[in-house]
């Protein structure tokens, strides 16, 4: 018996299993990217608080534009890219996962491609799968940089109405230039397609690197992505977002379901945006963790890549699923993912990385460490 007989599941579904990092419950966890610092409890208060009040109302339908939420994006995104934006401008969803859903519905579909360069975040080409848009890749160069002529010239060649570029990259930490992307925004514009660029990680970047939010009152077909569920220390808050042109927005605003972002979503992230200073303060220690973290690698033989996000991607090894499982075996957690022979660590605590590194050290130490 297959798992679907009886059942007229798509053909092309047929084959594939549901997306997920493996959840486990272990002492050390770093596979997810997540901020592992909670929030204070004064900030707990505020979002119980927030709940507590939405909660009167939950009889009614919640707020079905949110413009009371998508106001204080913008606010945000203006102090922390120097963006100016309306509420109109914003759009958010359950999860940055959400957000490109909804671009794929209104700018994909059949007969329509989108596009990205390997290697990248994995759930792109699901989002492509699921909206019966053709996906297409090329590829990032050795050290996972992208070739802005090679990437202009896929754009050219292709004609997708999409194209979906991460900075920083997951799984790389690699973050595009502003110039790249301004020649890509230029490109696509001239084509008519979308660009957009998932920032899921972009207050981690290096001081000194834009926002693509940068670019948006040049670019109308420009869409930038941007999660709380990173350095805001909201993963269980489900709250994704991305600014964009008016234009772009309202083609969000036709596919979205409706009351797709339930009064308690709402209220939570609202109070998030009101501590952001106090969720966000662990930044800059988890920046210095990374570069260390970078650093201590090679300095054991190991490649590491340069990274503007809260992980890193390492290796290489001859068998990464073993090394992968011999740390899972210690209680350490972390992701295979990306290239074969790379695995990638999120940045965790200072005992969380002291964990890591004594395990990723005794494994170094016999045959399951070999290197590639």
């Amino acid at each position: 018996m297959g798992r679907f007989d009886g059942l007229p599941i798509r053909e092309e579904l047929k084959s594939f299993e549901p997306y997920g990092a493996p959840q486990l419950d272990v002492p050390i966890l770093l596979n997810v990217n997540e901020n592992p610092y909670p929030p204070s409890e004064e900030t707990v208060a505020d979002i119980a608080a927030s709940v507590a009040e939405a909660a009167r109302g939950l009889n009614r339908y919640p707020d079905r534009e949110f413009l009371h939420l998508r106001a204080d994006l913008a606010a945000y995104l203006g102090r922390e890219s120097g963006g100016r934006l309306i509420a109109e401008q914003v759009w958010a969803a359950n999860g940055s996962n959400e957000v490109m859903l909804h671009i794929l519905q209104a700018f994909g579909g059949p007969g329509r491609t989108a596009l990205s360069f390997a290697p990248t975040y994995s759930m792109y080409p699901e989002y492509a799968r699921d909206t019966n848009t053709a996906w297409v890749t090329g590829r990032r160069a050795e050290d996972f940089t992208l070739d802005q002529s090679k990437a202009l010239a896929a754009i050219s060649r292709h004609r997708p109405s999409v194209v979906l570029l991460a900075s920083p990259n997951n799984p790389t930490g690699t973050a595009l230039p502003i110039q790249v992307v301004e020649a890509l925004a230029a490109r696509t514009a001239a084509i008519g397609a979308v660009l957009v660029v998932d920032e899921a990680y972009a207050e981690f970047r290096r001081t000194g690197t834009p926002s693509a939010v940068t670019l948006l009152p040049s670019y109308p077909n420009l869409a930038v992505a941007r999660t709380m569920s990173k350095a805001f220390a909201l993963a269980g808050g489900r709250l994704g977002y991305l600014a964009a042109s008016k234009q772009l927005v309202d083609a969000l605003r036709i596919v979205r379901l409706p009351y797709h972002l339930s009064a308690v979503t709402q209220a939570v992230a609202r109070a998030a945006l009101r501590h952001s200073d106090e969720l966000l303060g662990r930044v800059e220690q988890l920046r210095v963790e990374r570069d260390e973290t970078v650093d201590w690698l090679r300095s054991l033989g190991l490649r590491a890549v340069d990274s503007d996000a809260n992980f890193v991607l390492f290796g290489t090894f001859a068998d990464r699923h073993a090394v992968w499982q011999s740390l899972l075996d210690d209680g350490v957690l972390i992701r295979e993912t990306g290239p074969d022979g790379w695995l990638r660590v999120s940045i965790g605590t200072g005992a969380e990385m002291a964990a890591f590194r004594a395990s990723l050290e005794r494994v170094l130490k016999t045959d399951i460490g070999r290197l590639t």
